[in-house]
């Protein structure tokens, strides 16, 4: 049977999305199907289509040997026109459009299937300003799911409850497939839908925000609660914080946590089992800038269909991070160097805040940024994303501020939202949202 190189195995799992579920024989002929509308060894770009539409997609044009990008639904024109400007793919395809005849092939050497081949264009996160695209290996991933450590069993049910576009949703379903596990798609981040397949699943990978949602819809609904079958939460892309760890054990007794650190650049960095970040590559800390040497870390950078290979020091590259190592060689990460504000001739880290609040009663997610001021420069301001049916009062959290932030560290301004802008895998639009500001375009209410 054929093997499907990013699994590393023939198909031996189910896939479910929507009232459609693919077995194995079904998955493989439609990446196979997929496969023979691409030239092989090709850069591919996938517009449109639903999530199982996108993973056979996916799954065939690696069998192709091409490299794909999995265009952004919610990304501005400007933003999507600079990515596919950046990666300059031979084949755009539109993935609502009717079925086309093989695509012809183009004039070029194709690319060699091993796992070196270049197969995953992924994009960062747009967190921290524009999306830029990258080049990742085949074998980048395949050694990244060995680093996470997570044993999955042919029983187990992973939920997928985000878009393919965003690399930690991706990560997830491949590494389920790879694993024989089943896997349940969902196309959109929906506290209630995932809530509902959780009855189901057994696994699910979120971001802490996500986390936080999820663990609000089962306090409220004890049936959903009491039905939800899940063993094991997958936590990237933020730190998971001390309050909604404690929730899930309350919410789900026996319910393991497993958080990993990593960056779009890099994969991952530190897996958490426990009660510390442990690295799964090698790190090092010079002063607090974190750095990294690592085979699990992407080729370079795609700049006008030109790879640029990452600028490193005998193999150690930064991350974008301040850490501690500790003297057990557990990982401590204070933040991104980047996410400072500077106000009052002081340094303040936004993560630092962000934390302090994002337990708070009411609070479902929280975002600290600056708003530029005459006198300090620039004002530690929170938004705060509200519990519609339990918002939270400004005397509280600035009393929870005083408690645990030293003076310069508390918010000057509070705002609210329904919502916070969020970036494909469902964290904070961090970039934005400073934008938004600067320029006083940012839709919140004083809180």
């Amino acid at each position: 049977m054929t093997v499907l190189p990013v699994l590393g195995r023939s198909p031996a799992s189910r896939v479910a999305h929507g009232g459609t579920t693919l077995g194995p024989a079904d998955l493989l002929a439609r990446a196979r199907s997929a496969a023979r509308l691409l030239p092989p060894g090709s850069r591919v770009a996938l517009d449109g289509g639903d999530a199982l539409t996108r993973l056979t997609h996916f799954l065939g044009a690696d069998l192709a040997g091409c490299a794909t990008l999995l265009l952004e639904p919610a990304w501005t024109e400007r933003e999507r026109s600079a990515v596919l400007a950046d990666a300059a793919p031979h084949v755009l395809l539109d993935l609502d459009a009717p079925p086309r005849p093989a695509a012809t092939p183009i004039s070029r050497e194709i690319a060699p299937q091993g796992d070196a081949t270049q197969f995953y264009l992924p994009t960062t996160s747009g967190s921290s300003g524009r999306p830029k695209v990258m080049v990742r290996s085949r074998r980048s991933w395949l050694r990244s799911f060995d680093a996470l450590g997570l044993e999955l069993e042919p029983r187990d049910r992973v939920l997928i409850p985000g878009p393919l576009s965003s690399s930690l949703f991706l990560f997830g379903a491949l590494h389920a497939l790879h694993a024989g596990a089943d896997v349940h798609l969902l196309d959109r981040w929906s506290a209630q839908e995932a809530a509902t397949a959780a009855r189901h699943s057994t696994v699910v990978h979120l971001v802490p925000a996500m986390l936080a949602a999820l663990l609000s819809t089962l306090e409220r609904d004890p049936v959903l609660r009491a039905e939800c079958g899940l063993r094991v939460v997958v936590c990237g892309g933020a730190r998971v914080d001390q309050q909604i760890e404690e929730r899930l054990g309350k919410v789900l007794p026996g319910c393991e946590l497993v958080e990993y650190y990593g960056s779009a650049e890099h994969s991952l960095i530190a897996v958490r089992r426990g009660d510390r970040l442990r690295p799964v590559v090698e790190v090092e800390v010079r002063g607090t800038e974190l750095r990294v040497r690592s085979e699990l870390s992407f080729d370079g950078y795609l700049e006008n269909g030109v790879v640029v290979p990452p600028s490193t020091d005998q193999g150690w590259s930064e991350v974008g991070d301040r850490a501690i190592l500790h003297d057990d060689g557990s990982l401590e990460v204070l933040g991104r160097a980047s996410a400072v504000i500077n106000t009052g001739a002081r340094l303040v880290g936004a993560e630092e805040v962000e934390s302090v609040l994002r337990g708070a009663d009411g609070v479902l997610d929280v975002l600290v940024a600056a708003t530029p001021h005459p006198r300090f420069g620039e004002l530690v301001t929170a938004v705060v994303e509200v519990d519609p049916a339990r918002p939270p009062s400004r005397r509280d959290l600035r009393a929870r501020a005083r408690h645990s932030l030293e003076p310069a560290k508390r918010p000057r301004r509070w705002l609210a939202v329904r919502e916070l802008p969020r970036t494909a895998s469902g964290k904070p639009a961090r970039a934005l949202v400073a934008d938004q500001l600067r320029d006083g375009s940012l839709q919140a209410e004083a809180l």
